[in-house]
């Protein structure tokens, strides 16, 4: 266990603040299902060593937000989830890359099992070419969840996500979507309800 003092301030006021305790929560794969733990056994990409402050821990919390809430906080890299009496889990996220970050509140507005993938034309034109879509599988970017963010009703095209690259977990890569490793999201999908608020914190929002 580790105690951490945090503070962080976004737009939408105060959200984390005071001395945490961190306690390392031992990798499950309790939430896999029999396709997951085949999928993920034959992964195309090397299993990285995550720095152990990016590993999953359950933290002190003493944020505003409900229970269930998602709150990414993109300066540190950390997404939290909030859980009851004052506690949350904390994940190691690669963020989105300086211009294009996404942040403010959003919804869930949609939940997938390895999802497949449509390259934007944005990413095709900065990144590409990519296939015009790519079945859901280890080999896809998205990796073995997408929870899709909605804003208002309507799609904002950012999404959390697996990933096949999860070397670049803690870091600024993305085309502004957050990452997980493809275990953490499978965690963090198995606690997330359809209609839970996510609240992104812009870059320099948190110290």
């Amino acid at each position: 266990m580790r105690t951490q003092c945090m503070l962080v301030v976004g737009s939408i006021g105060l959200l984390v603040a005071g001395c945490t305790q961190a306690t390392l929560e031992t990798a499950s794969n309790a939430t896999q299902t029999p396709r997951d733990r085949a999928l993920l056994a034959h992964a195309p990409y090397a299993q990285a060593t995550i720095p152990v402050n990016y590993r999953r821990h359950i933290v002190d919390y003493s944020g505003r937000e409900k229970a269930g809430t998602i709150v990414v906080d993109t300066s540190a890299r950390f997404l939290y989830y909030v859980m009851p009496n004052g506690k949350a889990i904390r994940y190691g996220v690669t963020v989105g890359e300086q211009g294009q970050a996404w942040s403010g509140v959003a919804k869930v507005g949609r939940l997938a099992e390895w999802p497949d993938w449509i390259p934007t034309a944005d990413i095709q034109k900065r990144l590409g070419p990519y296939p015009a879509h790519v079945a859901g599988g280890p080999r896809n970017p998205l990796g073995a969840r997408g929870i899709y963010l909605y804003e208002d009703g309507k799609d904002t095209l950012y999404r959390i996500h697996g990933t096949n690259q999860p070397e670049y977990i803690g870091q600024a890569i993305s085309s502004g979507c957050i990452r997980l490793t493809n275990e953490d999201v499978i965690d963090l999908y198995s606690r997330v309800k359809m209609g839970a608020t996510v609240i992104v914190l812009p870059p320099g929002r948190s110290v």
